[in-house]
């Protein structure tokens, strides 16, 4: 009997947890900053109008949250000086470095406009944030999409799923944070079941991209489809974690029908709301970190261990305190100083 030693090297990862959280929350903010614009000229007393405070909850959280899990992510602050110092228009990342804070800070302005009840100023600021949104939703997927040594993620369906899944995760936010906000300025069960409705289109369109992916990538053998069928048979542990996210998408939805009647129950939304959001964060994990534990030449895993300080689990923490720390902050001050009523203009 012959014994084989197999010595595989530790390798640093590119993208830290960090990745994860910014990802995610970027979603989140796109997702309600279209929405709220949706609401800003929604008629006034619509069931969709009813939606306006707590998408506007959501976007300020994820608006303030996304912009520190990135330069969290840079590792040095000059690093994010040297976007703006030495502009590079042919890396995402540094036309990134315009388009982002543009959206935060038509996010907020948005916000702002809300809570003093300036509809005139939700309208002139509600069609640069649909564009503003739109572009970072570009900007998030195109910056992987690019990675071409990585064939699962060099497709154009990268930046659709990135969408989608993000867009999910902001109504599954939305669900929660509706918890927190004071009663008077809570939505009915009304336009509760028009959210619902929302989040089985958005679900539906994920399912036909999802299919659509498959099914041009056997007929063109595209190479992001290829990569995906050697995770599958090659790597037990990327199997189970396929095997898991089909068997949660199909949670989602079962849960999403189930709600016809369910969606006054606050528990329910709450629960919703975990599964939605707490798939779409689990989508980048696996996207972004797991991928990395797959060679990009040859055959075995690279370790990797996810270290407990600022560079994995506090971080992961951190992130989420700070969103915690932001929704009661914003209770707070809503409680403190009501937001002002907006009227049609």
């Amino acid at each position: 009997m012959q014994i084989i030693e197999l010595l595989t090297p530790a390798y640093e990862v590119a993208w830290l947890p960090w990745a994860v959280q910014y990802f995610f929350l970027a979603g989140v903010a796109t997702g309600a900053a279209l929405l709220a614009a949706a609401c800003v000229f929604a008629p006034a007393g619509s069931r969709l109008a009813q939606l306006t405070p707590v998408v506007v909850f959501t976007l300020a959280v994820a608006a303030i949250a996304a912009p520190v899990s990135l330069l969290a992510d840079l590792h040095q602050p000059a690093r994010f000086w040297h976007f703006y110092a030495h502009f590079t228009p042919w890396s995402w990342m540094s036309i990134g470095a315009l388009l982002l804070p543009t959206f935060v800070t038509l996010s907020l302005a948005l916000c702002a406009s809300w809570w003093l009840g300036r509809p005139g100023w939700m309208r002139l600021v509600a069609p640069l944030l649909v564009l503003s949104a739109l572009s970072i939703v570009v900007y998030t997927g195109a910056e992987v999409m690019v990675v071409r040594a990585r064939p699962l993620w060099n497709t154009a369906w990268l930046p659709v799923n990135l969408a989608l899944t993000g867009w999910l995760a902001a109504i599954g936010v939305m669900f929660i944070v509706e918890r927190f906000l004071p009663a008077a300025l809570r939505p009915q069960d009304g336009a509760l079941q028009l959210l619902r409705g929302v989040t089985l289109a958005l679900a539906s369109a994920l399912v036909l991209a999802t299919l659509s992916w498959a099914t041009l990538g056997l007929v063109t053998r595209a190479p992001s489809l290829m990569a995906a069928a050697r995770l599958w048979s090659d790597f037990p542990v990327w199997r189970i974690g396929m095997v898991l996210s089909a068997l949660g998408g199909v949670a989602v939805l079962a849960v999403l029908w189930a709600g016809r009647t369910r969606i006054g129950c606050p528990y329910y939304r709450v629960a919703l709301g975990l599964l939605l959001a707490g798939s779409a964060w689990a989508f980048r994990w696996a996207l972004f970190m797991s991928v990395q534990g797959v060679p990009k030449f040859g055959a075995g895993l690279y370790l990797y261990s996810m270290p407990l300080g600022g560079g994995g689990l506090l971080g992961i923490v951190g992130v989420a305190g700070l969103c915690v720390a932001l929704v009661a902050l914003a209770s707070w001050a809503l409680e403190l100083f009501p937001a002002r009523q907006v009227r049609s203009a």
